[in-house]
């Protein structure tokens, strides 16, 4: 009897060790996700010649390609910890984008719980949430990124961030030592300012902050992003006395099954002599016209101040949803530059003569997974 109750102690004993470790796994979950899209695309006047242009785009298409890792794990008591690793890639080649980061859209850790969520590493700035609800458009080729790269490239090397909702309220801040460690530039995907430099506390420093609030049927956002320069940084920001400002005002308001977004974003930049301070205008609008159908257009104004050197873009686009995860779709992006700007229709795309117009028309499909 001595020796079956023992041999029956260690089998609960065993199974309570199970039970603990199933229960344990089944706090925490891990998920592989991520979006292929590209397609093909012809650009008309492009270059110096005004020659036409047919290629497929490395980066974005209707929305860039990419794959990443999420998790998370119950802590207990309300509180979670998080993780996510995200890689962007070029469909043409199956290039690393980012500056051939592994992980260059985010990589980051950290804890949330009812009081909002504080994570670390390279991560998105407030920019991206402040301009993701009205910009029916999002990161499309024919975009806001035509007129200004850093806006679906917002993110920050060595960055501690925090997010919280409160009912319709949103907060959100985030705080750089070095904005950006890869020297790949001029440009979004490395700019040489690295920072976390001894004796100058704000070389390469960034900064964001964010106020949101959502109704039922209409949103808000208000948002400033600050970055400084350092030495040797790229697009004139060589000293980190010099900022480059952008600060926007967003909303949006649902009508029907469709909505209307529109935003307007100042930006400052110390590090250019050409083009200081412009301003962006948006309006733009989406409606379901069937349940497979979606139509997407949008105005693009960008007014350089003190210059006759503006532009106006115009986007429309058809999407085909086969699922819940494949689309194609077709578009089109008009470029008209006055005076002597010479800004593309396309993202990664060959500019159109000084003063010249350009046409961009895509075609491509979309897969999540």
């Amino acid at each position: 009897m001595k020796r079956e109750f023992k041999l029956m102690a260690a089998r609960l004993s065993v199974a309570a060790v199970c039970a603990t470790a199933f229960a344990a796994s089944a706090q925490s979950s891990v998920t592989l996700y991520g979006i292929v899209d590209t397609g093909v695309e012809r650009l008309t006047n492009a270059g110096p010649t005004g020659a036409s242009l047919v290629r497929v785009p490395t980066l974005t298409a209707s929305t860039p390609s990419r794959w990443g890792v999420r998790g998370n794990e119950d802590l207990g008591g309300g509180l979670q910890t998080q993780f996510v690793l995200e890689s962007g890639f070029g469909v043409d080649s199956g290039v690393q984008g980012q500056g051939g980061r592994a992980f260059g859209r985010q990589a980051y850790v950290g804890l949330m719980g009812s009081w909002g969520q504080v994570s670390l590493g390279r991560q998105y700035t407030m920019m991206g949430s402040s301009l993701a609800d009205a910009d029916v458009l999002g990161p499309n080729i024919y975009g806001h990124a035509s007129f200004d790269a850093y806006l679906p490239n917002a993110r920050a090397d060595n960055a501690v961030v925090y997010r919280g909702r409160f009912g319709g309220l949103s907060l959100g801040a985030h705080y750089s030592l070095g904005r950006d460690v890869v020297n790949a530039g001029p440009g979004p995907s490395g700019t040489n300012c690295a920072g976390e430099t001894p004796g100058d506390s704000r070389a390469c420093r960034g900064m964001s902050a964010l106020v949101k609030y959502d109704a039922a049927r209409w949103g808000v956002a208000v948002a400033v992003d600050r970055i400084h320069g350092g030495p040797g940084a790229f697009s004139g920001l060589t000293s980190s006395a010099l900022t480059d400002t952008r600060s926007v005002f967003s909303g949006y308001v649902k009508m029907g099954e469709g909505k209307v977004g529109a935003y307007v974003l100042r930006r400052d930049n110390e590090g250019s002599l050409a083009t200081p301070r412009t301003d962006l205008y948006f309006v733009g609008g989406s409606y379901p016209v069937t349940p497979q159908w979606t139509a997407d257009a949008a105005v693009f104004r960008f007014d350089t101040k003190s210059s006759p050197n503006d532009a106006t873009m115009l986007v429309a686009r058809a999407t085909y949803s086969w699922s819940k995860r494949t689309a194609t779709y077709i578009q089109v992006g008009r470029m008209m530059n006055k005076g002597t700007s010479a800004i593309s229709a396309s993202v990664g795309g060959i500019a159109p003569p000084a003063g010249g117009d350009q046409t961009g028309l895509m075609t491509g499909i979309r897969h999540s997974f």
